[in-house]
């Protein structure tokens, strides 16, 4: 089976994607416009992504002490991206978007992330711009995030430092008022930042005219010392190039400098970047300090940018989806084709025999088996949780409400599961590739390297972890949690009905239940170091377990088909559905027995015995 058709039984079969286009915002378009959506995002991926893939992995952007310099490919690349319209495909058509549901948008960006993630699309300008539409000023929205939707300019997103990681509470940029009149700004309360950013991925380029920093930084108090924790965090927008009222550069560089290229195990096709934010190498009026525009209100920044964070989430949740399923596809062509071997037949082998190809051994199955049940999935997963933002923007009000809290409960999962198990999937394709798998000479090495990144960065796998048992659980006095334990029940109750599937609905309930015994003993003590200490295991069970639910759903929709228009595709969607039950469901209890002791070996190990 291709992508595509994956992805049409996932929309229209299993998601009711179509049924979208009988909503006001969506109701210009209809199953064919999405058709042609994906033919376009198809034909650039493979034309202007695919072929380059290996390219910009060996060619790495390389710093001349003025501009860094990347492939031909990749600015070839991103104006067929942007030319595309897919930049602003869910805006409204008044900022020139295409009002897209952002099912089509995350089923559509599928393509550019198999074809080559490393290359990257528009994820994170994307992002920028959708956090600016919500909690910009006009003025803001109508000079930074339209140039970003049209691809005149290009997005980051700037949170951690060299010294903090991923601790947001102990961030040091700082930024001061600049001048007397600084809230006449049209752009903004217009500020001055000092301060080092690390990690900062498409940092600086010269893919675009300008890039739009979007930055966390705290106001000094009237003492002048920052306050302590995330309660000072402000956001603002610091643009590399400084522009006019009508997004027009003027000519002044901004005082934002490139302090170096971070070199990555995979991912190379993007630069990512350590940023120095007022330094004084570009001094502004004659001044040192990064100039700033406040976005929303003072020390309410980590807040905005949660709206750009959870959004990057769900996309680095589909990226690493992808480049499993390009891992999946690659090693399931080789193992058609690698004669090595012969069947066990009897006693032992018959030497005279012909060659086996490698898919007819039982473990090679195995192996692409699982890569197959990760992958798809996945996917599965990542189109599901698309469907609550469409939910939560354009449903009647409680449905509305339901998606948003049932979107907060699974972000953890979209982020973290794909990121671990489809990263086992290209570990896989490369053991059924064999000693090829480990050399060049293959991508499927490649797709591992690039994958690896996605357990860390937008919060890494114990941050996700401590989000989902630390918060999401809790939240609401637990609501999330009770929609999550609906939606699994009604799927089980429509399986009891499938005689194929009844074993399967037996074990998702047992599953479930294990799950909800687990959190409550978690947090039995009410100490949250006991309950977050095997927040991971928690956070592995649960997502194992919601798997098998999405598996056990598109399961019954695989059902539904007239068995005669896909009996391979659907065999193969029982198949992997029959594998994940098998194989993966059994594992939850290891993980949950260590959650519901509040297992302390790990906590309470002293240091000094590593």
């Amino acid at each position: 089976m291709s992508l595509r058709s994956t992805l049409d039984f996932l929309l229209y079969q299993w998601l009711g994607a179509e049924s979208l286009s009988q909503r006001e915002r969506f109701a210009d378009h209809s199953r064919e416009t999405f058709d042609a959506v994906f033919d376009t995002c198809e034909r650039i991926a493979r034309e202007k992504y695919a072929p380059f893939n290996r390219l910009v992995d060996t060619q790495e952007p390389q710093f001349d002490g003025e501009k860094v310099i990347l492939p031909q490919a990749t600015h070839d690349a991103q104006k067929a991206y942007a030319s595309s319209g897919m930049l602003s495909a869910a805006q409204d058509y008044e900022v020139g978007g295409m009002q897209l549901p952002y099912t089509v948008e995350a089923a559509a960006n599928a393509f550019f992330a198999m074809a080559s993630a490393s290359m990257g699309s528009g994820m994170l300008t994307t992002g920028n711009a959708n956090l600016l539409m919500v909690h910009g000023t006009p003025m803001q929205k109508a000079v930074f995030a339209r140039n970003e939707f049209s691809g005149r300019f290009s997005g980051t997103m700037c949170l951690s430092e060299p010294q903090a990681g991923s601790s947001l509470s102990d961030v040091t940029t700082r930024a001061v008022p600049d001048g007397v009149d600084f809230e006449a700004e049209p752009l903004g309360p217009r500020y001055r930042l000092k301060g080092n950013k690390m990690w900062i991925s498409a940092g600086e380029h010269e893919l675009t005219e300008n890039i739009i920093h979007l930055v966390l930084a705290k106001i000094p108090g009237p003492d002048g010392r920052l306050i302590p924790g995330t309660r000072g965090i402000s956001l603002f927008i610091v643009p590399k190039k400084m522009v006019d009222t009508d997004g027009q550069l003027t000519g002044v560089r901004n005082d934002v400098a490139l302090a170096g290229l971070n070199h990555k195990l995979g991912w190379r096709g993007t630069t990512n970047t350590l940023l120095n934010f007022g330094e004084g190498k570009y001094p502004v009026d004659g001044q040192a300090g990064a100039v700033g525009y406040l976005v929303g209100k003072p020390h309410e920044g980590l807040r905005c940018m949660f709206h750009m964070m959870n959004e990057a989430r769900i996309a680095i949740g589909m990226a690493a989806t992808m480049l499993g399923m390009a891992g999946y596809y690659a090693s399931l062509d080789y193992a058609k084709n690698r004669p090595q071997g012969r069947p066990v037949t009897g006693a032992g082998k018959d030497a005279s025999a012909p060659q086996s190809r490698i898919i007819e051994h039982a473990d090679v199955r195995r192996m692409l088996l699982a890569q197959k049940s990760y992958c798809e999935g996945a996917l599965a997963l990542e189109l599901y949780c698309a469907r609550l933002v469409d939910e939560q923007h354009t449903a009647e009000a409680q449905a509305a409400d339901d998606a948003r809290l049932l979107l907060e409960v699974l972000t953890p999962i979209a982020k973290s599961w794909p990121s671990e198990w489809c990263l086992e999937a290209n570990s896989l394709a490369i053991q059924v590739h064999g000693g090829y798998g480990y050399t060049r000479d293959f991508p499927v090495e490649q797709y591992w390297r690039d994958n690896r990144l996605n357990m860390i960065h937008e919060g890494t796998h114990g941050i996700q972890a401590m989000d989902l048992l630390g918060r999401k659980v809790l939240m609401e006095g637990g609501r999330g949690l009770a929609l999550v334990e609906q939606r699994i029940n009604a799927t089980i109750a429509r399986a009891w009905n499938a005689p194929e599937l009844a074993e399967h609905a037996r074990a998702l309930d047992t599953a479930w239940q294990q799950v909800g015994t687990a959190t409550r003993s978690a947090w039995a003590t009410g100490q949250p170091a006991q309950a977050l200490a095997n927040a991971v295991p928690y956070m592995q069970a649960f997502g194992h377990t919601v798997l098998a639910w999405i598996w056990l759903d598109v399961a019954l929709a695989a059902l539904s088909l007239d068995a005669t228009k896909s009996i391979a595709a659907t065999e193969g969607r029982l198949g992997a559905a029959r594998y994940f039950y098998h194989y993966e469901l059994p594992k939850i209890g290891a993980w949950l027995n260590v959650v519901s002791s509040r297992d302390p070996t790990c906590a309470d190990l002293p240091e000094e015995a590593f």
